[in-house]
């Protein structure tokens, strides 16, 4: 799935002159395409690398996209964006690939329900896991909040139970915005007719961002090769003329930052990963990492150690009473596995926020800047934060009474001097919201946070514990001898 990067139109970055926004994608703003020369050729034969029903990975296009694009035109632009495609990727697609378009305001609408109906015991875990990372507040429905950012930051999607693109258009004619989205979504169809992207589902976030930091990587990468041949190896579409400059939606309200920080890691981290794979043309090793995708959100973080890190199995017994009981949702496990990459997020999200104005962390911490200060359009975030960096593992437990809801939460480390940095940052977090100490490593939240309620963090070793729940007298029933 491609995020449109709607940060500039929406909050100049902490430590930033200007705020970033999508890079250009080497064609014209609007009007024609950047002549490139181009030598006639016959068609093959039969179906053949950089070739797709017609047309050559490096043909013209007789299309006008001032207007929009008719069918026939729509035609031409895919064929010849899956040619390049597999150009670049050096892959064959087995079959075509349907593309459609909608405007934004057909993919609201669409939109406007949600992810569907969700299990009650599914929706309290949920909330309890985002207010334990404070992204969501306590007042919030964090699945629907979650649904809300994504809807928000959508350019395209492809659909693996479909076979499917759907392109999101900022206009109301069918556009592609340039070829940008287009290539990417047809990378990721291209992966699914080689490596089948609805085996082997990932249950945790953890799992799910290492997973998506290959297949979102790949399609990165893939993307960004196609765009560097454009204006010089080949013409492509020019992007949309809005006026925003930062692919449109300027109006819309703004959305949770936070969760978005969460959901684009595999788009900022994972192209580099892909690249730390491939081998210039040979994309052998990126091929065999769909065998074996990474478990962790660490290998995509730290490309050296794929194939030799192991998250660990973080063990918590239930120490709950006071009519305190675990949450278990249906078909799906009954912890949370949330990982380095949404510890970022939690600590991140802080320079954004609009409760206190002093973020946990630095900005030049998390922005990738370069040596003139702007931010790194390709990689605009790190998420090797020196508060996470040592992370080993995690496991965390929801629990509720009548409608109050607690949690608790377990994290190792690499060592205890790690556990202990990781420690002394979430307790500066819980302060950042609203937090008073009010005993050893116990704090209270202001009623007036959206976190409102009592915090215990606790440090033994290489292992931190974290216990919130609605009052200081009740942590002690979510998790014995808490408080």
């Amino acid at each position: 799935m491609r995020r449109l990067l709607l940060l500039a139109a929406l909050v100049v970055l902490a430590g930033c002159a200007t705020p970033f926004a999508a890079s250009d994608d080497n064609s014209t703003a609007a009007g024609t395409p950047t002549p490139v020369t181009h030598d006639e050729r016959p068609d093959p034969d039969s179906d053949r690398l950089g070739w797709e029903n017609g047309l050559w990975h490096d043909d013209p296009v007789a299309v006008d996209p001032a207007d929009g694009l008719n069918e026939s035109e729509r035609a031409q632009v895919i064929n010849r964006a899956m040619a390049r495609v597999e150009v670049v990727r050096n892959l064959e697609f087995d079959r075509e690939v349907n593309v459609s378009v909608i405007s934004r305001d057909e993919f609201d609408a669409g939109s406007a329900g949600g992810g569907g109906e969700t299990g009650e015991a599914l929706r309290r875990f949920d909330n309890a896991k985002f207010e334990a990372l404070h992204l969501i507040g306590k007042e919030t429905d964090s699945i629907a909040e979650q649904d809300d950012t994504r809807n928000r930051t959508i350019g395209g999607f492809y659909s693996p139970a479909r076979g499917n693109i759907v392109i999101v258009s900022e206009s109301d004619s069918p556009q592609f915005d340039g070829e940008r989205t287009l290539a990417h979504e047809l990378v990721h169809a291209l992966q699914d007719q080689e490596f089948d992207l609805s085996r082997d589902r990932p249950t945790s976030r953890d799992a799910y961002n290492g997973r998506n930091g290959l297949v979102e990587g790949d399609a990165g990468a893939v993307e960004d090769a196609y765009l560097d041949r454009c204006g010089d190896t080949w013409s492509c579409l020019p992007r949309e003329n809005t006026s925003t400059g930062a692919g449109g939606n300027a109006s819309a309200a703004p959305f949770n930052l936070g969760v978005y920080i969460l959901e684009f890691f595999p788009y900022s981290d994972g192209p580099g990963f892909v690249r730390a794979l491939a081998d210039g043309d040979d994309w052998s090793a990126v091929n065999d990492a769909f065998e074996n995708p990474p478990s962790s959100a660490v290998e995509v973080i730290y490309p050296d150690r794929y194939g030799s890190f192991e998250p660990r199995d973080v063990q918590l017994r239930d120490r709950n009473s006071g009519g305190w009981e675990r949450v278990r949702p249906e078909s799906r496990p009954d912890h949370g596995v949330l990982g380095q990459s949404g510890l970022t997020a939690m600590f991140a999200y802080t320079l954004y926020d609009d409760y206190e104005p002093r973020g946990v962390v630095a900005p030049q911490e998390f922005l990738n800047l370069n040596a003139n200060g702007t931010v790194d359009r390709s990689d605009p975030f790190d998420y090797a934060l020196p508060a996470v960096d040592g992370w080993t593992g995690d496991r965390f437990h929801a629990y509720a009474r009548g409608d109050e809801r607690a949690y608790v939460w377990r994290l190792t480390w690499e060592s205890s001097a790690e556990a202990s940095e990781f420690a002394e940052s979430y307790r500066r977090l819980v302060g950042h919201w609203g937090g008073e100490a009010v005993g050893d490593g116990v704090w209270r939240v202001a009623d007036d946070s959206p976190f409102a309620g009592a915090v215990d963090v606790t440090v033994d070793g290489d292992t931190v514990t974290i216990v919130g729940a609605p009052s200081r007298s009740a942590l002690g029933d979510v998790y014995r001898g808490a408080g």
